[in-house]
């Protein structure tokens, strides 16, 4: 069996596709197709339902794609132990966070790390959506919930809380609720719910069964920005709206409590460009932990 035809199966099973396993490997799509081939006749197993629009793990590819990472996280092992010697941290992490997170809290302080680190290239993908680190997605992930099922390692990176938040114009034209009933007068701002990535966003019903929102935007950032404009009254991160001195708190007695968990696969457990990035995480996030208190 040939390593090169496992990391081409791998890639496979990662992108769903023959030509974006090409891409992402850095060869011809033909040479990938032929790889999978051999590696399927080795096997003496069918590995993939090919199709126009993609590639399906069969059974027998499910199976395999288990053993296939167990064999690539043994080989990164060894690269990292053989390599433990060589002085510096150095190589490309892809964290993937959910948008509030990353834009308002990461981004204005990875530039710290790559100082650090002059080697080390961070990519931060800020977006609302979760990512699949079995797929290769991203290196790390920061999630709104712990993840039960998977290879993944999963440790708690800090609480949060969210509240209700308007702009004072907002406030200045249509009035203060004095009570959670009271928003039903008042226009209210959202996710698209029919798209939430993860249940626990949807936060308007925690605070009461009539909620409904006329302006939906599937951002946190997005929402943060409509508020502020004076859209209406949103449920907003403690720690973005805080330091926008034009946000007001409303009904400040009502708190969403939530938490990021950081995630990451467990062959990323060897790769010390991995776990540098994951130790400055959870630094910067314990020397800030007043600001999500």
């Amino acid at each position: 069996m040939n390593w090169d035809d496992i990391r081409v199966f791998l890639a496979i099973a990662r992108t769903g596709q023959i030509l974006a396993a090409a891409r992402r490997l850095g060869v011809n799509h033909a040479t990938v197709a032929r790889r999978l081939t051999s590696l399927e006749e080795s096997l003496g197993a069918r590995l993939f339902d090919r199709s126009t629009s993609g590639c399906v793990l069969t059974e027998s590819g499910d199976r395999f794609f288990e053993r296939a990472e167990r064999m690539e996280a043994e080989a990164v092992a060894a690269q990292a132990d053989l390599g433990g010697d060589t002085p510096g941290i150095s190589g490309t992490v892809r964290i993937g966070a959910p948008d509030g997170f990353g834009v308002a809290y990461l981004a204005p302080r990875l530039g710290k790390l790559t100082e650090r680190h002059p080697g080390l290239t961070i990519q931060l993908v800020p977006m609302p959506r979760s990512f699949s680190l079995s797929r290769r997605e991203a290196d790390i992930a920061v999630t709104v919930d712990r993840p039960e099922t998977g290879r993944l390692v999963a440790g708690k990176l800090v609480d949060y809380a969210l509240g209700l938040y308007a702009s004072r114009a907002y406030l200045d034209r249509r009035g203060t609720p004095g009570t959670a009933g009271d928003l039903s007068a008042h226009d209210l701002i959202g996710y698209v719910e029919d798209i939430l990535y993860s249940p626990s966003l949807s936060y308007g019903t925690e605070i009461t069964r009539d909620w409904s929102a006329r302006f939906e935007i599937a951002s946190a950032l997005g929402q943060t920005e409509a508020v502020r404009a004076g859209a209406g009254i949103g449920i907003l991160h403690d720690f973005i709206a805080r330091a926008d001195p034009s946000l007001v708190a409303v009904l400040p007695e009502i708190k969403i409590r939530r938490a990021y968990w950081m995630v990451t696969h467990e062959s990323s457990r060897p790769l010390r460009h991995v776990a540098a990035v994951q130790d400055f995480l959870r630094d910067q996030v314990a020397h800030d932990k007043a600001i999500f208190a």
